[in-house]
């Protein structure tokens, strides 16, 4: 059976408000518990940051800071307009755009927004990996733009895991999920290339370590 163009643009509408009304419903599930958060909120009431979490676990934190005055750069992928509707609801300010495609000027426009004063949430390995490995845009926008970079680990107790790249984690009902902040990163201005490209591999070390604490339950 061919659907006519009217009916497959209600199934869209309808597939995407019921996507977004359940992935608050299950946010609003989790049993959160955070290690060294007091320090990001205290850092939120009088700065704003650049604030880099994995692709793979990112569902939550995206929720996480709705109510924060937030940008974020997604990809012109057909998943990324998923995640581009989801965020213009809980009100970000979203902009189109990848590390790979027209990575310099997604780049700029971030650090445009930094200094008027906007949050920057990034998944520094995506959009297309490779999963755990640290792309410049996080550094670099801290850099350029002299605000803090704080790294998030993200855990969730029971989950799905798609055969994805990411093995992306979709978190069960009620589950508990740890977030655990690192000391913010504060990047020196004059650094040069390979010092610039040493600190990324210090990020991504960092918030790898994140990641395997953030994993453990007790």
């Amino acid at each position: 059976m061919k659907l006519g163009n009217n009916t497959k643009v209600i199934l869209q509408f309808l597939g995407n408000y019921l996507l977004f009304y359940a992935a608050v419903v299950l946010c609003k599930s989790l049993r959160v518990r955070t290690k060294n958060f007091e320090n990001l909120k205290s850092l939120l009431e009088t700065d704003n940051l650049v604030i880099a979490f994995w692709h793979g676990t990112m569902i939550f934190p995206w929720f996480f800071f709705k109510k924060q005055k937030m940008s974020a750069l997604v990809s012109g992928s057909k998943d990324g307009e998923l995640l581009f509707r989801i965020l213009k609801k809980w009100n970000y300010n979203v902009h189109r755009g990848s590390s790979s495609k027209g990575g310099k000027d997604a780049l700029e426009k971030l650090i445009e927004l930094a200094e008027e004063n906007f949050s920057i949430a990034i998944t520094p390995d995506g959009p297309g990996g490779p999963v755990f490995k640290m792309k410049p845009g996080a550094v670099i926008v801290s850099k350029k733009s002299q605000i803090p970079l704080i790294l998030i680990g993200i855990g969730f107790n029971k989950k799905w895991k798609l055969k994805s790249w990411d093995s992306f984690e979709i978190p069960k009902l009620f589950s508990r999920v740890n977030i655990v902040v690192s000391n913010p990163v504060r990047i020196n201005p004059d650094l040069t290339y390979d010092e610039t490209s040493n600190k990324i591999l210090e990020c991504e070390k960092i918030l790898n370590q994140l990641q395997t604490e953030a994993s453990v339950f007790a």
